[in-house]
């Protein structure tokens, strides 16, 4: 059996009532978790751009876009949801496949379950369909989609939206597998954005979802595509992965599907940057905490940092670009930047990416006296792991290490949290907590279309401000 009709099974003969309920409601979480930080984006400038941008291709609809009042066609709301989830980049991420999971799986579902009109448990169902399979696909390449220049967010998620708006359509296993081959088809999105701070990353996830609806829909219809779309000669591993092809392990996406879940150790950001900084940033606050709360910039020698490999052209270079970030995006992949925040501010939210922030003249001078090396001992990527090494001017030296680890996960609490903090950044505290109720209980929701509306309609109150 080839790995698209093991998904296709999968996808077709998965039953909630089956599913651990820790795994369904991980799910519901992850979810929260991404539309609100949907929410938050809605406000910024690159979203206003973005939708600009589709509606003035002409095309309009009935359908939501998170926090933003448009009725686009399906297509075209998935794709601008899918931007808003990873606009921040302050979404999930599947560790061993470095890849973040809703930000195309959530778009898709809930917008083909609010189309459809199909009840909060079918959606809840095809969000676990597609969350599992994005992560097994991406944890399969072993790391390397990366490193041969590709997003595993976008290259992945169009095939595991696929199977997520396939399972809501009812396609049979011959459809899914054919809708998986049409996905190979579009799969696409380099690393680049993240070396020269563009906006295009953010684009990535809504393509991709968008992409493997449309796939789906393809497929229903009777187009054909590839059964081996993912080992095969021109499939996705080797035609991705060039000279690395031969370490990817394609069988892994089978291995125990539906018994071992892997979608659940998906980590929920606590800072709104590339999760390859995030034990940097908690270390920098243990070094802070150190010199209880005292440490000034005057009394910093030099700030040494010891980083993953890979890690190395994500959120070190260019060097020149990362000491005093341009734009908000290009602090969210300044190591340096992050580091200097935690040692100064004992913070890294979205607070720090705001231009009087980016440009404090103390903190441009500390990410400048920071340099790195690769880290031998890094535990990447069972973990990710942070070292900062301070040396005062006094001759002392503080040094921290920290470790994130995929099997211990953000609790309900933190994702509620979080979710109240990024929504209210677009409503008032009251709708906010409405939304999260309804979010919370979305299995118990009849029409998933509630969900959506409730979501597009999430506009700033008259004297909010957002």
């Amino acid at each position: 059996m080839t790995v698209s009709q093991t998904l296709a099974d999968f996808a077709a003969g998965l039953r909630l009532e089956e599913v651990p309920a820790a795994v369904s409601e991980r799910a519901r979480y992850l979810a929260l978790d991404a539309l609100g930080v949907a929410l938050a984006s809605s406000r910024k400038d690159f979203a206003r751009i973005a939708l600009n941008g589709v509606q003035a291709m002409g095309d309009t609809g009935t359908n939501e876009v998170v926090g933003m009042g448009a009725g686009l066609t399906l297509r075209d709301a998935i794709l601008m949801n899918g931007l808003l989830v990873h606009g921040l980049d302050y979404d999930d991420t599947y560790l061993p496949g470095s890849i973040h999971l809703c930000a195309t799986n959530v778009p898709a579902a809930f917008g083909v379950a609010a189309q459809r009109h199909a009840s909060g448990r079918e959606l809840l169902a095809a969000l676990v369909v597609g969350l599992e399979a994005g992560a097994r696909i991406a944890q399969a390449g072993l790391g390397n989609i990366h490193k041969a220049g590709f997003h595993p967010t976008s290259v992945c998620g169009a095939f595991s939206s696929s199977l997520v708006a396939g399972r809501l359509m009812g396609l049979n296993t011959k459809q899914l597998t054919l809708a998986q081959g049409i996905a190979l088809a579009t799969a696409s999105g380099t690393v680049q954005p993240m070396q020269d701070g563009t906006w295009t990353k953010r684009f990535h996830p809504g393509w991709a979802a968008a992409s493997g609806v449309v796939a789906a829909h393809m497929a229903q219809a009777g187009y054909t595509g590839p059964s081996l779309a993912y080992e095969g000669p021109m499939g996705f591993y080797n035609a991705f992965l060039g000279a690395l092809a031969k370490e990817a392990r394609p069988a892994m996406v089978g291995a125990q599907l539906g018994e071992r879940w892997e979608f659940p150790t998906a980590s929920i950001k606590l800072y709104p940057a590339c999760h390859h900084m995030h034990a940097f940033v908690n270390a920098a606050r243990d070094i802070r905490e150190q010199m209880v709360g005292s440490l000034r910039a005057e009394d910093i020698e030099s700030v040494h940092a010891l980083v993953a490999s890979v890690a190395v052209p994500l959120v070190c270079e260019p060097a020149a670009e990362k000491y005093a970030p341009a734009t908000d995006y290009i602090a969210q992949f300044s190591l340096q930047f992050s580091i200097a925040c935690g040692l100064l501010r004992g913070a890294f939210g979205l607070g720090e990416l705001e231009p009087a922030v980016r440009t404090d003249p103390s903190l441009v001078a500390l990410a400048r006296k920071v340099t790195y090396e690769v880290d031998p001992a890094s535990g990447f990527p069972k973990s990710r792991t942070g070292e900062v090494i301070v040396r005062l001017r006094d001759g002392r030296v503080l040094r921290a290490r920290n470790e994130i680890l995929p099997q211990e996960p953000a609790s309900n609490e933190e994702i509620v949290a979080k979710f109240m903090e990024n929504a209210r950044t677009a409503v008032a505290p009251a709708k906010a907590a409405e939304l999260c109720e309804l979010l919370i209980g979305l299995e118990q929701q009849k029409d998933a279309a509630v969900l959506m509306q409730a979501l597009g309609r999430a506009t700033p109150a008259p004297g909010h401000s957002a």
